[in-house]
């Protein structure tokens, strides 16, 4: 029977001058998901907070630890 566990990590850009970059951000994912090796990416998800300078942007990657379909 196969693992249906879906799992996820959220990622940030540092807080600070730069913060609220998505071109950097999604830089940062493309190496994160890279890390996590050959898996089968469900879902990703992009949030923003407002603040009191850059806005916080946060992105969240749901996946299976399967190889992704071919």
């Amino acid at each position: 029977m196969p693992d249906n566990t879906i799992f996820n990590f959220s990622i940030s850009n540092p807080s600070g001058d730069g913060q609220g970059f998505v071109p950097a951000l999604l830089r940062r994912l493309a190496d994160a998901i890279e890390v996590e090796g050959d898996v089968d990416v469900q879902d990703i998800t992009f949030q923003s907070a407002v603040t009191g300078g850059e806005d916080d942007l946060t992105m969240t990657v749901y996946f299976h630890r399967q190889p992704r379909r071919r």
